[in-house]
C-alpha cells in the first residue's frame, strides 16, 4: 500500500489563491437545470462567474440584458458567483482574463458529452483550461433552453422547469 503520509501544509491549497470557475452558457432562457449547476459549482468553487455567451447570428429569446437581469435575480442569494457576458472571444481567453481554473459544465446524458468532450479538448490543447463536468439532477435531463421555449411559445406550462419568473416572462412574450 503506497504512503500516504504528507508534511504539515503539504498538499494544501494556498489560502491566498481564489479557485475560480466559469459556468458558460446561452442562458436563453436560464433553466432550473441551469441553476443546479451554478449552485453546485458554488460548493465546489470560491468564485463562479456565470458567462453569457453571445452568438451574433443566432438571435435570441431574450437579449443578452434580459438574460443578464434574470440570471441576477435568480442567484440573487447565492453567495461567490457573478454574471458577465462574454462576446466576441473564445471562452479560454475570458477564462485566462478572469483567472478561472476550469470551466464548469453540467451533462444531461451521454449526448451533451459527446457533445461537450470535443470543446473541452480544445479548451485543454489551447490554453491547458480543465472542464468539470457535473451530472445534472436526473429530475431536470429532460429540460434545455431549446424545449423550454419551443413549449412556451406554444402555449405549453412550463412550470417547474424554469424560475418562476422566468416563465412569467416567456408567457409575456407569447403575448
Amino acid at each position: 500500500m503506497p504512503d500516504m503520509t504528507m508534511a504539515a501544509g503539504e498538499g494544501e491549497p494556498d489560502p491566498g489563491v481564489i479557485r475560480r470557475c466559469v459556468c458558460p452558457g446561452s442562458y436563453d432562457p436560464v433553466t432550473n437545470g441551469h441553476l443546479d449547476v451554478v449552485h453546485r459549482a458554488a460548493e465546489l468553487f470560491d468564485e463562479v462567474i456565470v458567462a453569457i455567451l453571445t452568438n451574433p447570428a443566432k438571435p435570441g429569446t431574450f437579449t443578452p440584458a434580459e438574460r443578464i437581469e434574470l440570471l441576477e435575480a435568480c442567484l440573487d442569494a447565492t453567495p461567490r458567483v457573478r454574471i458577465a457576458e462574454v462576446s466576441g472571444a473564445l471562452l479560454v481567453d475570458f477564462c485566462r482574463a478572469v483567472g478561472a481554473a476550469a470551466v464548469v459544465k453540467g451533462l444531461r446524458s451521454g449526448t451533451d458529452f459527446a457533445y461537450e468532450l470535443p470543446m473541452a479538448l480544445m479548451n485543454r490543447h489551447l490554453t491547458g483550461l480543465e472542464t468539470v463536468f457535473l451530472p445534472g439532477d436526473p429530475r431536470l435531463e429532460h429540460v434545455s433552453s431549446s424545449l423550454v421555449k419551443e413549449v412556451a411559445a406554444l402555449g405549453g406550462d412550463v412550470t417547474g422547469l424554469v424560475p418562476d419568473l422566468v416563465r412569467d416572462r416567456l408567457v409575456q412574450r407569447r403575448g
